[in-house]
């Protein structure tokens, strides 16, 4: 597959599959000469949705991730008949609408607060002025009667607007993020404005079913809607809001992964070699720990320190048979909040190591940097646990990517019971990732366990990711965005919320 795009394709208003997302699937760089190319980076999510583009005629709506102004607005088409089509912001647009209202604002109050947001008028504003330009590309984008899948916390505005534009679209939207309970959410300014943004849809999917039955009691207390009753589940039972002459149905979609072929690359000879070369360049200790995380304050990556911390103090864990792997992806650097966070990981490292480390053998490995994929799959296969401590996450893909890369039935995975994925990999050692010596006791449980135990438990974890990935997912929230599932709760307008 060519990362080059062809000249001159990609014809406007054509898409019978239109996806919009705030970053399209391409990276901008520059090549020798001075100027600049396209190349592809796909994600879980243009896996999925690849295929039904092509097969469709359809587009990606986003934005680029560039503010190069030798970017233009052009459709770019690349030789496997995938289009893009570019949605152009200006550094101010992304300090205000990206990194302001969307980071600052809708993350910590989407993720309980665990960081206080920021509410300001100014990103505010930006916010409704990208998600109307977002809507008017989507707009221009989308043949007749088109399907439109609006993705994610940055455009929960596009649907209403959308709408507007062309009531002739089927619109779905999909929130990859944990939704609020009410009364957190109900601190918003605008808070009516997102919720009949997002009603704007014809079918609104979460990741767990109390968030799609918080969001059915706001949307009847906000806007004076007539909802169904609060009982939703997952991929087959829907809430109504009853919007004008419109039914919005309201569901739970869980999303996955593409396991079965991180599952086949995770068996290839290089990552299997590069596994044990890991191993060996940790000095092959006993147990390797490993955590694998965007750099975020959600991620509870301070939690796992804290618990390995006092595991090495408590004599629970010997310093010279254990290590703990943590990868941090570099994740919005010009945030306070975010540099802040990085220091105080890293000092917490140094302590760590400082204390319990010897020369050439520290306790904690960390590295702050992107890495390949051949390079964590193999991560992957290494380790003899993984650590997954959220302190809040709408899933969680990186504990399903461990299960998939584990053929061999070895390993076992600490969770977060605050990560959407515990729902569904209940044969984890589960736990609240407030709780310091609970978090412990199964860090421990997990490095113990015997070998049976650690089988039956993976065995049973690969099943349900195996069996679910994330085409499953798709077609699962198309197949219902389509009418073809059906089931729906019958409207009354007295329930509480979850």
């Amino acid at each position: 597959m060519s990362d080059g795009p062809v000249s001159g394709a990609g014809e406007t208003g054509a898409g019978k599959f239109v996806i919009v997302a705030n970053r399209l699937p391409v990276d901008w760089e520059r090549t020798p000469d001075g100027s600049g190319r396209w190349r592809r980076s796909p994600g879980g999510l243009v896996t999925a949705l690849e295929p039904l583009l092509r097969e469709r005629g359809g587009a990606w709506v986003g934005w680029p991730g560039t503010t190069d102004p030798r970017v233009g607005e052009a459709p770019i088409t690349f030789d496997d008949g995938l289009t893009m089509q570019p949605v152009r912001l200006t550094g101010q647009e992304v300090a205000d609408y990206y990194e302001g209202f969307s980071n600052a604002t809708l993350w910590p109050l989407y993720h309980n607060l665990i960081v206080k947001p920021e509410f300001y008028r100014q990103w505010w504003n930006s916010y409704v002025e990208i998600n109307r330009r977002f809507a008017q590309v989507a707009s221009e984008s989308a043949a007749p009667g088109a399907t439109v899948w609006v993705q994610d916390y940055q455009l929960q505005l596009v649907p209403k607007m959308l709408r507007m534009l062309r009531p002739d679209l089927t619109i779905g939207f999909f929130l990859h993020i944990p939704f609020p309970p009410v009364e957190l959410f109900m601190q918003l300014p605008w808070r009516r404005e997102v919720v009949e943004g997002l009603l704007g849809a014809d079918l609104i999917g979460f990741q767990r079913p109390q968030a799609a039955q918080n969001f059915l009691w706001l949307a009847r207390e906000l806007t004076g809607q007539e909802t169904s009753r609060n009982s939703v589940g997952v991929r087959g039972r829907f809430g109504v809001v009853r919007s004008g002459f419109r039914s919005v149905r309201v569901g739970a979609f869980p999303i996955s992964i593409a396991s079965a072929e991180i599952d086949q690359q995770s068996k290839t000879r290089a990552v299997r070699t590069r596994a044990l070369a890991i191993r060996d360049e940790l000095g092959n200790p006993d147990r390797i720990l490993l955590g694998v995380d965007r750099l975020d304050y959600t991620k509870g990556i301070d939690v796992r320190l804290n618990a390995i911390e006092e595991l090495l103090e408590e004599k629970r864990m010997d310093p010279e048979r254990t290590v703990f792997v943590q990868l941090a992806t570099p994740s919005r650097e010009r945030v306070e909040s975010y540099q802040t966070l990085r220091a105080e990981i890293e000092r917490e490292v140094g302590k760590i190591n400082g204390e319990h480390g010897q020369v050439g053998r520290p306790v904690v490995h960390y590295l702050h940097r992107p890495v390949a994929r051949e390079e964590l799959l193999a991560f992957y296969v290494a380790a003899d646990a993984m650590l997954v401590t959220p302190l809040a996450d709408g899933m969680n893909l990186v504990a399903k990517e461990y299960i998939a890369c584990r053929s061999d039935l070895g390993g076992s995975l600490v969770l977060s019971e605050f990560a959407g994925a515990a729902a569904e990999l209940r044969q984890a050692y589960l736990v609240n990732p407030f709780h310091l010596d609970g978090v412990k006791d199964s860090i421990v449980a997990a490095m113990e366990q015997s070998s049976t135990e650690g089988r039956r438990r993976m065995r049973a974890l690969r099943r349900q990711v195996l069996s679910h990935d994330v085409g499953r997912w798709a077609r699962s929230f198309l197949e219902a965005l389509a009418g073809q599932i059906d089931e729906t709760a019958p409207l009354e307008s007295e329930e509480e919320p979850a």
